[in-house]
């Protein structure tokens, strides 16, 4: 007996894009709330150690829960893989080495400069007309002009830049031909090592074991979680409208820092989150990547992500 026909639209499953832009939008969430929350962590334990140990455990919860096995990985997939970890532990440091010389705001939009430059690059109409609006509200919810550039933070933020346009695109490398989330509790734990290595030097003698527990708790929150959602994500956006929708992060950071710091927005800041989201709202509806084997001739269509996730 066949069902009615409105149960079958019922259970008409969402679109790639939709899920992936949800996915995309909770990962900024985690990301941004777990920062405020380690605001005055970065006094007690300096802000390579902060970011050090929280991917230290990231790597080292992903790999316990997820146990990949390396004979399941090619070669080329490995490298991948490991690329990937570096990218990730460059992203963050190098953004906490630009925020202890420069302004936040301006650092942020200096680093944003890598997600814009993967969205100008990328397929779609009306493209750069979404960049373009994103990269207006960038500039208002940051107003860079309130502060000068120092020469190393500047070139900390770029580089920053630079290691977050190739986290899109390994990201999506990855999840493409790794099944699961084996590639991530790969990645992750590289990402991990060389967080620990760059701030041994300086932070980790500072540790307690009240705050290695409390850094525990942040890496699940805006380590694990974030990245775990992002990798997902890529499977379902195209790098280009992962890194147009990534624009609002500025705005969800706006909202952490108002509801957990009291950090009021003034006008310009309100009009950016305005430009940002409107901006967001465009590369949801142009986003979304093509499945079956036309997506793309050097990448296998897009697998069963929950099915995947579950093995």
């Amino acid at each position: 007996m066949s069902l009615p026909q409105s149960a079958h639209r019922s259970r008409t499953p969402l679109s790639p894009a939709l899920t992936g832009t949800a996915m995309a939008v909770a990962s900024m969430s985690t990301i941004q709330l777990g920062l405020a929350l380690s605001v005055p962590l970065v006094d007690r334990l300096g802000a390579l150690g902060t970011t050090g140990l929280r991917l230290a455990w990231a790597g080292l919860l992903l790999l316990v829960l997820i146990r990949p096995r390396l004979r399941d990985f090619t070669g080329r997939d490995l490298r991948a893989c490991v690329a990937l970890g570096l990218v990730s532990a460059g992203m963050m440091v190098c953004f906490m080495m630009a925020v202890t010389r420069l302004p936040l705001g301006t650092a942020s939009a200096l680093e944003f400069l890598g997600p814009l430059a993967v969205s100008l690059c990328g397929p779609g109409r009306g493209r750069a007309r979404w960049t373009a609006l994103a990269a207006v509200g960038l500039v208002a919810l940051t107003e860079p002009w309130h502060g000068g550039i120092d020469p190393a933070g500047a070139g900390f933020a770029l580089a920053a830049a630079a290691c977050w346009a190739a986290y899109i695109l390994l990201t999506q490398r990855v999840g493409d031909s790794v099944t699961g989330l084996n590639g991530l509790a790969v990645s992750m734990p590289v990402a991990g090592l060389v967080g620990l290595l760059v701030a041994a030097p300086s932070d980790l003698g500072r540790v307690t074991w009240p705050l290695l527990v409390t850094m525990l708790g942040l890496a699940a929150l805006s380590a694990v979680l974030p990245f775990v959602l992002e990798f997902l994500a890529l499977r379902r956006l195209t790098a280009s409208g992962f890194g147009t929708l990534m624009s609002l992060e500025p705005a969800i950071a706006l909202v952490a820092g108002v509801l957990v710091l009291g950090q009021l927005p003034g006008p310009a800041s309100a009009a950016g989150v305005v430009c940002v989201v409107l901006a967001g709202i465009g590369a949801i509806r142009s986003g979304a990547r093509p499945s079956g084997p036309s997506a793309d001739p050097g990448l296998p269509a897009e697998p069963d992500v929950v099915g995947a996730a579950s093995r």
